[in-house]
């Protein structure tokens, strides 16, 4: 077991699901043409966590595996990577989740997932690791721990005591629609928690779902704007992010490169930018460092679609600054 020592920097809390996806070796086919797969882990609060852990960052990774050899591989991972696991239970009951992941030919994915139930949804709130949570600067989550009991509850419990320890709360609600049981469900759910968080960042695909409205339009991405809120963000692909604030809003541009598969770039943007922000929380009242560190951001998302797969592709300091200097 890797548990993180020393305050240095403070400690980013990872929560929610950790699979194993299954990629084509062969890009724009469907999963019936693929003539193989590679096994890469994944689940975005996963990527996350090895995000920000592989640019010199702290961060424990929260939730559960299956007591199998995917899940035992899964939290060496973890480990060998520099996460702390200590908020990581096994299941003896349930298996990993799986996820079979088809890239088209222009590098976007298209998902189908094993998990019915997989042990990530089984986390208990007895089985929070409270003392870790309660350490977190920043306490980060997505929204595919709210679908099913009893997960949901132990998010929200997580969250609750995440915020009374003055942690910082970041939520990408990285939507897979496939897994709720209908959009109107996703869409209630994932914005049942909105208000709660410090920071959130949505995809240009996820503000059109949770708006109904066709457009990363300023107007438009203020339909999600929260008082209670310290930064909201929009990733455009390539194209880079929209940034919202109390003070101020804009945009930064992403980086020119070579795409391969797009898989973990939103994971490698987020865990960039709450490893910076964890060094500098002023960058949220800051627009010059807030653009600074976007720019870092975005080079890190650049960076992660130029490879196959997530964890392998999340880049380290002297890669994103190679690139950052080459623009």
């Amino acid at each position: 077991m890797v548990t993180v020592n020393g305050d240095a920097t403070g400690l980013v809390v990872s929560f929610g699901e950790m699979l194993i996806d299954f990629v084509p070796t062969v890009s724009g086919v469907s999963l019936a043409e693929a003539p193989g797969f590679l096994k890469a882990p994944g689940g975005a609060p996963a990527n996350v966590a090895i995000a920000v852990a592989r640019l010199g960052g702290r961060c424990a990774f929260l939730g559960k595996l299956g007591d199998d050899e995917f899940g035992r591989m899964l939290a060496a991972i973890l480990r060998d990577n520099g996460v702390d696991d200590s908020g990581v239970t096994f299941d003896a009951g349930a298996r990993t989740a799986l996820a079979f992941v088809t890239l088209r030919a222009d590098g976007e994915r298209e998902f189908m997932f094993y998990r019915n139930p997989s042990a990530d949804m089984l986390l208990t709130e007895a089985e929070l690791n409270l003392d870790l949570i309660r350490k977190a600067k920043v306490f980060h989550y997505g929204s595919i721990s709210l679908i099913t009991e009893p997960c949901r509850s132990a998010h929200l419990k997580a969250m609750e005591v995440a915020k009374e320890a003055g942690a910082l709360l970041s939520y990408d609600p990285n939507l897979r629609l496939p897994l709720w049981p209908s959009a109107a469900e996703a869409r209630e759910q994932i914005l049942s928690i909105w208000d709660a968080a410090d920071i959130i960042k949505v995809s240009d695909v996820e503000l059109e779902f949770l708006t109904g409205t066709d457009s990363v339009e300023d107007e438009v991405a203020m339909r999600l704007w929260r008082p209670s809120l310290k930064l909201l963000l929009v990733t455009l692909g390539d194209k880079g992010c929209k940034y919202y604030t109390k003070e101020f809003h804009g945009s930064v541009e992403s980086f020119t490169v070579k795409q391969v598969d797009t898989t973990g770039a939103g994971d490698a943007f987020v865990g960039a930018l709450l490893g910076k922000i964890i060094e500098d929380q002023s960058a949220l009242q800051d627009e010059k460092k807030l653009r600074e560190l976007l720019r870092f951001a975005n080079a890190c998302g650049a960076i992660t679609t130029t490879k196959k797969g997530a964890i392998p592709s999340l880049p380290n300091l002297s890669e994103a600054m190679q690139l950052m200097e080459r623009a």
